[in-house]
């Protein structure tokens, strides 16, 4: 299964999961690229119940996707709501800031956790060389409720960073790509962020667009990746 997490209370941009892209709201791209994956069963919501993450429910019921809440705070028990409810092996995570996500990596990433089974992460952030915002990891059910077990703080936030952490113990395998492309940025937290990626679908229309086609597009038009260039990625401990 495939767990997207979303917010409306962005500190940087609010409501940025339902502000459209190319006609289509950001978090719509996310699902899509979740259902179109052959290595996912199923997407889920993970929101909170805070009242302003309402609306993500009736839009997540509009598209026939189920919805899980839970704390505001707690990222991590949201996911964990949703993988006991349907009994998961493992999750994949997906952020609602991520609209050009290629199917194709949740594939990549999927199926390389359902040949090593035993691995507790995978993911293409390990040692990143994909553009900021083509993230994807694939978590073990089991190492994510041991990691329930000590997460406190941002760690909850954040879900996954007890498991790359320096001091780690769990099993790890990352999906690395050359050239290294990690210097672009395509996820949105910004007005700038959006404003980069509208500026790419105006060239590629509403469509999912593979991971190696975006990279040419930015490397072809060099004033795309210059709206956002300046944009400062946040700091775990900055939640």
């Amino acid at each position: 299964m495939a767990i997207v997490q979303a917010r409306m209370t962005s500190t940087r941009l609010p409501g940025k999961v339902l502000m459209p892209l190319a006609g289509r709201p950001i978090l719509d791209w996310v699902f899509r690229a979740g259902q179109s994956s052959s290595e996912i069963d199923e997407v889920v919501l993970a929101t909170s119940v805070d009242a302003s993450d309402d609306v993500l429910e009736r839009f997540a019921s509009s598209r026939g996707i189920t919805c899980v809440r839970g704390a505001l705070d707690d990222v991590l028990g949201r996911f964990l709501l949703a993988a006991d409810a349907v009994n998961a092996d493992a999750v994949v995570r997906l952020t609602a800031d991520c609209p050009l996500l290629d199917p194709a990596l949740i594939d990549s990433v999927a199926g390389l956790w359902r040949r090593n089974m035993s691995t507790d992460y995978v993911s293409t952030t390990l040692q990143r060389s994909l553009p900021r915002g083509l993230d994807v990891e694939c978590v073990r059910a089991g190492a994510l409720r041991s990691v329930d077990a000590v997460a406190r703080g941002y760690h909850r936030t954040h879900v996954t960073s007890l498991l790359y952490a320096a001091e780690s113990r769990f099993s790890r395998l990352g999906l690395v790509t050359q050239p290294d492309c990690s210097h672009y940025r395509v996820t949105v937290d910004t007005p700038l962020d959006l404003e980069a990626l509208r500026a790419i679908t105006d060239q590629t229309g509403d469509r999912i667009v593979p991971w190696r086609e975006l990279i040419q597009i930015l490397g072809d038009r060099p004033g795309i990746p210059a709206i956002n260039g300046s944009v400062r990625q946040k700091e775990i401990v900055e939640g």
